[in-house]
């Protein structure tokens, strides 16, 4: 048998602020889309816990510790808010299987060099894109009609989906950003209708692990300064042909959740202050690329795997530029 390893009272501590953080910006998904979210964190959180429950078994390590940390239920929280209300339960569990499976497969909590919840969510993203574009229009359905809506035994209501605010501007030819503003129903007053609450809520969240110091403001400012700066250089206004105010991006899609949630994820991310601002800047920009000229809406899951993949470079870089200007 394994020696008897402690709970790391400080990663459990930080874990149980992350997820009061993200309490704010949960109740007002609830407020927007209704029982679709309570389905998505239970199925979420069952698997990731079981999953990393087996895996731990497999791998004859104590499961315990490991489960009492809470970083399998963080990343099934934010991984629930990433995904549609109402999305199958299948594609939802093997989105959070893959997540902890990715975890584990370079060694678990401390060794990942992705980020889990984005890993299991890009998956489900490339494998099942259809599925990932059914977004409510409305405050959702009532507890039964969702079930049945998840698990495949009802019908769904006429028209209940609609198009996001960040996929109606990638595919518009036409119409002025005012023309959107007023006649589509996925837009709100400055960026997705109902979604730009949710991201001042995340924002709201966001202050306050910065208030208690659960991560360094470098990742989250980098990112919404380069996202705002792009945004900036490349807007045209409200002309047919504008990709979106600095406002709407930063205030439309995963902004502030993948800011103050995914892009400070500690593992994954990069380790020294430069470093981490960087990877926010590079986080920011990637997102707005995509989000303007990829294949998909939103690029804040992408954008985070690839930085991701550029931790160690930053990390070498910032290094090297210390050593230049050191006496």
């Amino acid at each position: 048998m394994p020696p008897l390893e402690p709970v790391d009272e400080r990663l459990q501590q930080a874990m149980k602020l992350v997820l009061l953080a993200t309490v704010p910006g949960m109740l007002v998904f609830f407020w927007l889309y209704g029982w679709g979210v309570l389905i998505n964190l239970i199925l979420t959180a069952v698997t990731a816990l079981a999953v990393e429950a087996a895996v731990l078994q497999l791998r004859r390590q104590l499961i315990k510790p490991t489960l009492s940390d809470g970083s399998a239920l963080v990343s099934a929280t934010l991984l629930a808010l990433a995904l549609p209300p109402y999305c199958p339960w299948w594609l939802t569990v093997s989105a959070a299987a893959l997540a902890l499976l990715g975890k584990h497969l370079y060694g678990g909590v401390g060794k990942n060099p992705f980020n889990p919840a984005m890993l299991g969510f890009a998956f489900v993203l490339v494998a099942f894109p259809q599925q990932m574009t059914l977004w409510p229009s409305s405050h959702g359905m009532n507890l039964l009609e969702g079930l049945q809506q998840v698990f495949g035994f009802g019908q769904a209501p006429d028209a209940w989906v609609q198009a996001t605010a960040l996929d109606s501007l990638r595919i518009n030819k036409s119409l002025t950003m005012d023309e959107l503003f007023a006649g589509n129903l996925a837009f709100g007053h400055f960026g997705g209708r109902g979604v730009e609450w949710v991201n001042l809520a995340f924002l709201a969240g966001g202050a306050f692990l910065l208030q208690r110091r659960v991560f360094t403001w470098h990742a989250p400012v980098g990112m919404l300064a380069s996202l705002f700066v792009i945004s900036l250089l490349c807007w045209n206004g409200s002309g047919s042909d504008s990709h979106g105010s600095p406002l709407f991006h930063l205030l439309t899609g995963a902004t502030m959740l993948g800011a103050f949630f995914i892009a400070t994820e500690p593992v994954s991310g990069a380790k020294s202050p430069g470093a981490r601002l960087l990877f926010g800047a590079g986080v920011g920009l990637l997102t707005y690329l995509i989000r303007t000229w990829g294949g998909y809406p939103d690029g804040v899951a992408f954008a985070v795997l690839l930085m991701n993949l550029c931790v160690p470079a930053l990390e070498r870089f910032v290094a090297a530029r210390h050593e230049q200007v050191a006496p």
